[in-house]
């Protein structure tokens, strides 16, 4: 029967299949040994990094089909547990591959204050392979689960972390023992925790990515809501798939399970629910921006925090469960859409093609459609304390209103990507970058005088205050231009026919919203280290004026019709200083080529 032919039938059958379920769950609740640290104590309390490592390794003990590793050190010396989940007991990324399953990576903890996931996904794993009541849903796919992903912010452990979180009573730190935050650390990793994930994602290649939150920011009924890349960051056909498969199939029948759910709510205005709701795509430092950039589905999984802690862990425990059973009655659907998506960017990368843009930011339009929002009565009154107005939510008062919701995502700026790019050898942080992403590249065994295509810069101007430990790029303009550019032996081409293509552009493209450039691993190019004195420059200036009388006209044409100019000496004499042999032609020119033309890429 084709696809979507079953959806009205499979929609009815999953509601059924909920409801039988939840009554088997609650008939079933886990005893004894197996119980985890939130179960044992009514969910009042949420376990440690050490009780965690040693429930992992229990169950990985226990059973067969459960490996555990230990991956990586954090600053404070904390491995990053992984647990592979598999009926097939295929462990390594090779043997999972060949399994032909969907293989699903679920973080929890990456946020350590927002923990649902972390005691959803050990209570998923455990009726997956000891009770047993789940284990039919290892059919259709392999879990690669990691418990703790932040795992400092986790032990940075205590009851004052997030300021109105309704439970456990004790929880982690939103950020690492750096204060970055890996949510927005994808692209430029930063973090030896984030260096970590990329190496399991680029092992394992999973075909659906799971990030599990809980999410503050307005009031209202929903216990549960999500995340899903829908615009022009992510292939038409993987957006199809989620709309079929999530919206269809899986939400509706998490909703089944007596759970309220919703796209994720971001208010236009905090005080005005009536102004509506925003869904922007996400910058690749998102994990959906990011998974978005590597072809694969990312959910974004948002737990209300106002709700009890049993509310928010059973809604993520149900929607695992709802996911894991959509692949079993779809076996290797979605991985064989991945891999066609996948072979499609290889493909574009062979050829250039100047009139196809690639989309690198996004504006939202003012086109709304309309939207049920399930909230509470509000009213707004002024306040003593603050002296602006104050939100006052009724959650004792529920109320359903009309508001519009804002999701046209329009390009706003895009590029037709090279053949390769090629970064010079000095560069070395960036090509750690590039090897942290796994991208395919090859080094250049001695030295190239390449034709490429790059960026002239202008008017930089950075953020006034950090953001992640690092001075934002906050605008510039740029030029393009084309030279001949000398690269040394040990500088790196990145070919673009390759499945991570995507990543490479948003790396290393100056206007991608987390490019290198903007995270400020290029400041120095913009940093002018030769000077001409000034008593130098002006016997040369009077020497070049004498000798070039279309310099002369040009020169006293700017001083005719720029004041600004006119009015600056250090301008002056810096017109005839940019004109001499002296002038450093690398000063506020992008040192990264974008190479186009098949003939000019090195042998």
């Amino acid at each position: 029967m084709h696809r979507q032919a079953v959806l009205f039938c499979a929609l009815v059958g999953v509601h059924l299949l909920g409801s039988i379920l939840l009554e088997q769950a609650m008939a079933a609740e886990p005893a004894g040994e197996w119980q985890t640290r939130a179960e044992a104590t009514n969910y009042r309390r949420t376990s440690r990094y050490d009780e965690d490592i040693a429930y992992a390794q229990r169950l990985a003990a226990a059973s067969p089909l459960v490996q555990l590793q230990l991956l990586g050190k954090s600053p404070e010396g904390r491995a990053i547990p992984v647990l592979v989940v598999s009926k097939d007991k295929a462990f390594t990324p090779e043997a999972a591959r060949a399994t032909g399953k969907d293989i699903v990576l679920v973080n929890a903890a990456i946020h350590p204050g927002e923990i649902p996931g972390k005691d959803a996904g050990f209570a998923f794993v455990r009726d997956l392979v000891i009770s047993g009541k789940h284990a039919a849903l290892l059919d259709g796919a392999i879990l690669v689960f990691i418990p703790v992903f932040g795992v400092d912010g986790h032990e940075r452990f205590g009851p004052y972390t997030r300021i109105n979180q309704n439970g456990p009573e004790e929880s982690g730190w939103r950020t690492t023992a750096q204060n970055l935050n890996l949510n927005r650390d994808f692209l430029k990793a930063d973090t030896p925790e984030m260096r970590v994930w990329l190496n399991v994602f680029e092992r394992y290649l999973p075909d659906l990515i799971v990030d599990t939150h809980d999410t503050d920011g307005a009031d209202y009924q929903y216990n549960l809501t999500y995340g899903l890349e829908t615009g022009a960051s992510l292939d038409p056909a993987l957006v199809a798939w989620q709309k079929v498969a999530f919206e269809g199939e899986i939400f509706p029948a998490v909703a089944g399970r007596g759970h309220v759910v919703s796209p994720y709510i971001i208010l236009r205005d905090s005080k005005d629910v009536s102004k509506g709701i925003t869904q922007d795509p996400s910058e690749p430092r998102f994990s959906t921006g990011y998974g978005a950039l590597q072809n694969r589905p990312t959910l974004l999984v948002e737990t209300h925090m106002l709700k009890d802690y049993k509310s928010r862990v059973t809604a993520t425990y149900d929607l695992l469960v709802e996911i894991f059973a959509h692949l079993k009655r779809y076996p290797s659907e979605l991985r064989t859409l991945v891999a066609r998506v996948d072979e499609q960017t290889v493909a574009r990368g062979r050829r250039y093609d100047p009139n196809f843009r690639y989309p690198l930011t996004f504006k939202l339009s003012e086109h709304s459609r309309p939207f049920q929002f399930q909230g509470f009565e509000t009213t707004l009154e002024l306040s003593a304390v603050s002296g602006s107005t104050w939100l006052r939510y009724e959650p004792t008062k529920p109320k359903t209103f009309t508001i519009p919701l804002f999701d046209e995502a329009t390009v706003e700026k895009a590029v037709a990507p090279p053949l390769a790019y090629v970064v010079p050898v000095s560069l070395t942080e960036v090509i750690d970058k590039i090897k942290a992403h796994g991208l395919r590249h090859r080094t250049l065994d001695g030295p190239s005088t390449l034709t490429v295509e790059t960026y002239e810069f202008s008017a930089p101007v950075w953020e006034a205050a950090p953001f992640e430990g690092r001075i934002r790029l906050k605008d510039f303009k740029l030029t393009p231009i084309r030279r001949q550019i000398t690269y040394p032996a040990g500088s790196l081409v990145v070919p673009l026919d390759q499945r991570a293509a995507n990543v490479a552009i948003h790396l290393l493209e100056p206007q991608g919203p987390d490019s290198l450039l903007q995270w400020g691993f290029l400041d120095a190019i913009f940093e002018q280290k030769e000077y001409a004195e000034a008593y130098v420059m002006e016997k040369m200036a009077r020497e070049m004026l004498a000798r070039d009388p279309k310099l002369k006209a040009e020169f006293e044409r700017k001083v005719s019709e720029e004041s600004a100019f006119a009015a600056s000496p250090e301008a002056r004499l810096e017109f005839f200083y940019r004109r001499t042999p002296y002038w450093d032609d690398r000063y506020n020119i992008y040192p990264i080529g974008r190479l186009t033309a098949p003939e000019n890429l090195p042998k």
